[in-house]
């Protein structure tokens, strides 16, 4: 089981003590140290690697919303406090939970699970960059940045790219099973676009490189429910 270092920031020693007490219970749970104030952990966070957070709010110096706001923190944040009207500051400063106290081992246990499962999803093997496509007699190798939109053409479909168009027997059914839609969607019977290429969408028609691409209803639900999830 892979292992997570976490530290704790907590000024009340019987709190500290508590928190301290259940992330010892957690077999996927190291912990690294705890401070009793936020600007030692600050410069802790700082040196070392550090994949969760326990942090307070209320505490001297630098309360634990004003070290989120002023510093860049790369670890998954669990705020641990007493005050409820923090919580939704918090959920913009993209804490992972919040915990009001005195909270149990279980509540406890939902919000490492959710750390578990975010931390999981960023050490994930990423989509490949690059396909190869069958063209003529040989296999030709594609950047998936480079693509503009694939098109189809009877038994063929051609990949139009920022520098070039390649024709393939390879039909739309290998494109969608190799390819994550996040990237290059299908938009129409004969069309599959790349997301980030997009330059504007008008009355159900697609712009890229100064073509005209049409969405049709098939796929309209799901391709406007991709654009949306989309972050790029």
């Amino acid at each position: 089981m892979e292992q997570y270092k976490c530290i704790i920031i907590e000024d009340e020693p019987l709190a500290l003590d508590r928190t301290k007490e259940f992330t010892q219970k957690i077999p996927f749970l190291e912990l690294s140290a705890t401070f009793d104030n936020a600007l030692d952990g600050l410069a802790f966070l700082k040196a070392n690697k550090v994949d969760v957070l326990f942090l307070d709010i209320n505490m001297d110096e630098l309360t634990g919303i004003e070290l989120l706001e002023s510093s860049k923190i790369e670890s998954q944040v669990i705020i641990t406090t007493a005050y409820q009207e923090y919580a939704l500051k918090s959920f913009e400063l993209n804490v992972t939970d919040y915990l009001l106290k005195p909270f149990t081992f279980n509540r406890f246990v939902q919000a490492v699970n959710k750390v578990q499962d975010n931390l999981k999803q960023k050490t994930e093997k990423k989509p490949p960059e690059f396909i190869f496509v069958k063209t003529e007699n040989r296999l030709e190798k594609i950047n998936l940045q480079d693509i503009l939109y694939i098109e189809g053409m009877r038994d063929y479909r051609r990949i139009h790219t920022i520098n070039k168009r390649i024709m393939t027997l390879q039909n739309f059914k290998e494109f969608e099973q190799i390819i994550s839609q996040n990237l290059i969607c299908r938009v129409h019977k004969s069309y599959m676009v790349s997301l980030s290429k997009i330059e504007s969408i008008e009355r159900n028609r697609i712009r890229i490189a100064n073509e005209l691409i049409p969405i049709s209803e098939t796929y309209k639900a799901s391709f406007f429910q991709q654009i949306s999830n989309s972050k790029w």
